[in-house]
C-alpha cells in the first residue's frame, strides 16, 4: 500500500512539472497578443498541476507517515509547489500574466534540481520526530513561496527598466543574474547526464567531523576532496579496496562538504564556458533575449507586488524561521539557539528582510531600488538552500 502511495504521489508530481512546462506556451502568447483564451487555458492548466502538487505532498504523508519536508528532495519539492501558490494568489488579486512566464520556470528549477537527490523514505533521525519539524519547514516554505514573488516581480520591473545596452553597474549585474540561470541550468543538466546517463563514479573513503568514516561517491572527477582521502573501488558487502582516482590533491577540512562544493565548482566552470558559447551565438547579452518577455509588464504594478509580497512573506518567515524553529531546536537539542550555520543564516535572513522594509518604508526605497532589494532577498534564500544546507557541515546537513 505504501509503495502504491508513493509511486501515485511521484506521478502527480511528475505530472504538474509537464503540465506547467506545456502550460508556459499559452501563458507566453496571452501576454504578446492579449488572448482571453489563452490566459484562461494557462491559468486552468497551472490550477490543475498545482492540484496534483498538493495530491503528491497528501499522498506522501499519508503513505510515509510523517510529514514530507524532512530530506532536500522532500523540502524542494515543496518550495517549488509554494512557489506555484503564491503566483496564483498573486494572479488572483492582481490578474497579471507576466508574472507567470517567471515564476513559474522558478518552480519547474527548483523540480529539476530537486529531482537529483533521492526520493527514497527513510526513517527519521531523533532531531526529527517532532510535530514541530512539519510546523517549521511547511511555514518555511510558505514564507519562501511568497517572497519569491517579490523577486519575480523585482527582476521583471529591472529587465523593464534597464535598457538593454546600457554601460552601467546595473546592466552588468543583471547580467549576471542571467549567468547565474545559466550555471544553475548546466549543474542540473550536468549532473543527471554524469550520474544518470553517463555513469561516471568515484568513491572515496574519508573521515567526518564526528570522526566517522565515511564513503563520499562523486559524479564528476576531483577537483578538491576531503583531507586525508583515499581513493577506494566498493567490491561488495561494504568492502573496499583501494583504487586509482582522479583527483588534484587539493584537500579541505571535513566542516566543508567537498563532494558538494566539487559539483558545484565543475557547473560554475561549465556554465561560463555555455555562457559564452551562447554569446557567440547570440551576439547580445542574455538581458536582452528575455527583456522582451517583461515589456508590457506595469513598473508600478511590479513594485507594489513585490512591496505587498514581503509585507506578508517577511512576518511568515519570522513566525517559521526563527519562532517555530527556536521551539523545535529546543526539543531536538535543548537549546532555542546554537549559531549552527543554518540558524545564523536564516537569522542574517530574517535582518535583511527587516532592512528592506526599514529601507521602504523610512528612506523611500521604491521602484527600483526596492526590486535589487527583493532580487538579492531571493538570492539569501537560495544560498540557504544550496551552499548551507549541502557544502557547510551543521546540525542541519541531514536537510
Amino acid at each position: 500500500m505504501e509503495s502504491t502511495l508513493l509511486s501515485i504521489s511521484n506521478g502527480l508530481i511528475t505530472g504538474a512539472f509537464f503540465i506547467l512546462l506545456i502550460a508556459l506556451v499559452p501563458l507566453a502568447l496571452s501576454v504578446k497578443t492579449e488572448k482571453k483564451k489563452s490566459e484562461k487555458l494557462a491559468i486552468l492548466m497551472t490550477v490543475i498541476a498545482f492540484l496534483m502538487q498538493i495530491g503528491y505532498f497528501i499522498l506522501r504523508w499519508v503513505a510515509t507517515e510523517q510529514a514530507p519536508v524532512s530530506n532536500m528532495y522532500e523540502f524542494i519539492a515543496t518550495f517549488s509547489i509554494m512557489i506555484i501558490l503564491g503566483y496564483l494568489i498573486t494572479y488572483h488579486y492582481y490578474k497579471t500574466k507576466v508574472l507567470g512566464l517567471f515564476a513559474i520556470p522558478v518552480s519547474l528549477l527548483l523540480i529539476a534540481y530537486g529531482s537529483l537527490f533521492s526520493t527514497a523514505v527513510n526513517p527519521l533521525i531523533p532531531s526529527l520526530q517532532s510535530n514541530w519539524l512539519a510546523i517549521h519547514v511547511i511555514t518555511v516554505s510558505i514564507s519562501y513561496g511568497i517572497l519569491s514573488m517579490s523577486a519575480v516581480a523585482g527582476l521583471i520591473y529591472l529587465l523593464k527598466a534597464i535598457p538593454q545596452n546600457e554601460k552601467s553597474w546595473r546592466a552588468r549585474t543583471l547580467e549576471m543574474i542571467m549567468v547565474g540561470i545559466v550555471i544553475v541550468l548546466v549543474y542540473i543538466g550536468t549532473t543527471l547526464v554524469m550520474k544518470g546517463a553517463v555513469g561516471y563514479s568515484d568513491e572515496f573513503m574519508y573521515t567526518s567531523q564526528r570522526g566517522e568514516t565515511m564513503i563520499a561517491e562523486y559524479h564528476l572527477p576531483s577537483l578538491i576532496n576531503y583531507a586525508d582521502a583515499v581513493p577506494v573501488e566498493h567490491i561488495g558487502d561494504n568492502q573496499y579496496e583501494p583504487a586509482d582516482h582522479f583527483h588534484t590533491g587539493i584537500n579541505l577540512p571535513p566542516v566543508i562538504n567537498s563532494q558538494s562544493l566539487n559539483t558545484v565548482i565543475w557547473s560554475v566552470i561549465l556554465g561560463l564556458i555555455v555562457y559564452g558559447i551562447l554569446l557567440l551565438i547570440l551576439r547580445k547579452r542574455l538581458t536582452a533575449l528575455v527583456k522582451p518577455l517583461a515589456n508590457k509588464a506595469d513598473l508600478n504594478l511590479m513594485d507594489e507586488i513585490g512591496y505587498r509580497s514581503v509585507i506578508i512573506g517577511f512576518p511568515l518567515f519570522a513566525l517559521g524561521g526563527i519562532f517555530f524553529a527556536a521551539i523545535w531546536a529546543q526539543i531536538a537539542w535543548s537549546r532555542f539557539w546554537g549559531w549552527d550555520p543554518k540558524e545564523t543564516w536564516a537569522f542574517i535572513t530574517f535582518m535583511f528582510y527587516t532592512i528592506f522594509l526599514h529601507l521602504r518604508l523610512n528612506r523611500g526605497y521604491e521602484g527600483e531600488k526596492s526590486a535589487w532589494l527583493a532580487v538579492i532577498g531571493f538570492v539569501l534564500i537560495l544560498f540557504n538552500l544550496i551552499a548551507i544546507n549541502l557544502i557547510v557541515a551543521g546540525l542541519h546537513s541531514y536537510a
